[in-house]
């Protein structure tokens, strides 16, 4: 067994491997930034060392730091998590040229895989055949419209190197080609550090089915069942089951038999996922990702199968202690990703910020995993999921109904997160009745007047608020109300609105042109220049945060007579940022 790991990530994930290395005796090491240096996982860790920045380009994913880290500690295994340099074979080649465990497949089988152009090739050879998409990397429009007129629109625009939707955007015609494969590029070399794009047909109505594989070094290779992972927006998953529900018994065991055969195509070892898209009755190669992902909760709920310490044993050099015929899907399971995000009725915008109150909820087959406690920051440097809740059920319908309860009892103060969308998916009868697709939350979930609004910890002075609960009775019937008073308070002055509370957003009436952005973040691009004429919706500047990039656009028609930023500006939530004259 190795005996001292490096996790190079941070949040939720490095908490999990903290976490696993703790239960098979292994030291376990952290890095961190400036901005983490008292998060969690830093503070869980045996040992923990400063990366220094703030930003990811100069913390986790600087790898001269990283591999300094290595040297100085004597780590014998490195484990990447997700994310950052988790599907990087140059990574993991200066890793393991450096004589330390990558807690992962090898380096050329991340080449392979980690490339979704050269994974395509790979698995067409194995015959498992893909989405229509090219092999050549994307370099100007012409090649996105030569494609589309053979193959029709939409077309996907993918970062090569990337997953989880970082790095895709989804093109309806031609008119929105250029801005497509600079957003796209942008997105994929500030997440994954590689720029290089390529196309696929984007299909109508599927659902995005993954099978969970893990392997040895001993030449075994086993798939743990499949997750569905259809409730997305922005191409980022929001709810995952495992296992996929509704698919005929024999397309679940083909789609297990193809990730094995495309895993051992390329001599795969380590946890690994192969991804596909499924409609009518058919299923498609969509990609592998060489690492673990961020629902693998699910599938360890529904095998019993830690898929950490998997992967610390396999890279440890132990053999598969199961077969494939001992493999058992028991009951149902379902995650929900609590992110620092407002759902604003369908917008889903980021919102980072201080996290006043934490408190996981509990009971039979419900687990919640985060990298924060009360009083942590969610930056907008790193990605937005707070934590992830996760719940089992003997069937499909017990495990909706105890992650409704279970929302219902998670208390996120401070910030504003997906909750409440959570809920009226789980909620909806097609979620329930298992007929929506990965276009189904953008395109037919009605999320008007669902938001959610940060409570607020000041009193309009400056002065701090702290969150008092009081018990109220009505009619002799106990209720709980929740309110926000002066911190030297003694007791809640009055009742107030229940943390759980959700209403529309303001809309503010119309436009006065001076254009805010409504959280904080970035300036990757400006659109605009000074007596520029717009039209009210006209997208101003690309604003990145929590590495999703936002189009801020101009209020009301006219013409632009300031900017008040400039490309690496970083912006507060309500600043404004374009001024614009409709005279």
């Amino acid at each position: 067994m190795l005996k001292k790991v490096l996790i190079a990530n941070r949040g939720e994930i490095a908490v999990r491997v903290i976490r696993a290395c703790r239960d098979l005796g292994v030291t376990s090491v952290a890095v961190y930034s400036d901005l983490d240096r008292n998060s969690l996982h830093a503070r869980l860790a045996d040992e923990a060392y400063s990366l220094g920045g703030q930003t990811a380009a100069e913390s986790y994913l600087n790898t001269e730091a990283i591999l300094e880290v290595l040297r100085q500690t004597g780590a014998d295994g490195l484990h990447p998590g997700y994310g950052f340099f988790s599907e990087n074979a140059d990574f993991a080649k200066a890793v393991t040229d450096m004589g330390v465990m990558f807690i992962g497949p090898q380096p050329e089988a991340i080449e392979i895989m980690g490339d979704k152009l050269s994974a395509r090739a790979a698995a067409e050879k194995v015959g498992v055949h893909g989405v229509p998409g090219n092999t050549d990397p994307v370099t100007s429009v012409d090649q996105v419209t030569s494609f589309a007129n053979e193959h029709g629109w939409p077309i996907a625009i993918k970062a090569a190197f990337g997953g989880g939707g970082r790095g895709m955007k989804v093109v309806n015609n031609g008119d929105d080609v250029g801005a497509a494969i600079d957003g796209a590029r942008r997105e994929a070399e500030n997440y994954f550090g590689r720029g290089e794009l390529y196309l696929e047909r984007y299909l109508n109505q599927p659902r995005h089915v993954e099978v969970q594989v893990l392997a040895d070094s001993h030449g075994n290779c086993v798939h743990l069942g499949t997750r569905d992972c259809s409730a997305q927006r922005r191409h980022q998953k929001l709810v995952e089951e495992a296992p996929a529900a509704g698919i005929p018994d024999d397309i679940i065991e083909a789609m297990g038999q193809a990730a094995v055969t495309v895993a051992k195509g390329c001599d795969y070892v380590n946890a690994g996922t192969v991804e596909f898209l499924y409609e009518d009755g058919g299923f498609w190669y969509l990609e592998m990702n060489t690492r673990l992902q961020v629902e693998h909760p699910v599938t360890e709920m529904v095998t019993g199968v830690d898929l950490v310490e998997s992967q610390l044993r396999v890279a440890s050099g132990e053999e598969l202690w199961f077969t494939q015929d001992d493999v058992e899907i028991g009951g149902h399971a379902i995650e929900i990703r609590i992110n620092a995000e407002d759902p604003a009725e369908g917008k889903f915008l980021p919102a980072p910020g201080t996290i006043t109150k934490l408190v996981a909820p509990g009971g039979f087959g419900t687990r919640f995993d985060t990298g924060y406690e009360s009083g942590d920051e969610i930056s907008q440097y790193y990605d937005n999921l707070v934590g992830k809740l996760v719940c089992w059920g003997h069937d499909r319908k017990t495990a909706i109904g105890r992650t409704l309860r279970a929302l219902d009892e998670l208390v996120v103060d401070g910030i504003a997160t997906t909750i409440p969308a959570d809920v009226a998916i789980l909620s909806h009868a097609d979620f329930v009745d298992n007929v929506h697709s990965t276009k189904w939350v953008e395109e037919t979930l009605d999320l008007s007047g669902v938001t959610s609004d940060a409570d607020d910890t000041t009193d309009g002075e400056g002065n701090e608020r702290v969150r008092r609960d009081v018990p109220v009775e009505v009619d002799g019937r106990r209720y709980s109300v929740s309110v926000w008073v002066p911190e030297s308070a003694g007791a809640a002055p009055a009742a107030g609105p229940s943390r759980r509370t959700s209403s529309s957003a303001s809309s503010g009436g119309a436009g006065n042109g001076k254009v805010t952005v409504p959280m904080q973040g970035t300036v990757v691009k400006i659109n605009v220049e000074v007596g520029q004429t717009v039209e009210a919706g006209d997208t101003v500047l690309v604003l990145e945060a929590m590495k999703m990039e936002n189009n801020i656009g101009a209020d009301i028609a006219g013409t632009i007579t300031e900017l008040k930023v400039a490309v690496g500006d970083t912006v507060g939530g309500g600043d404004v940022v374009v001024v614009i004259d409709a005279s």
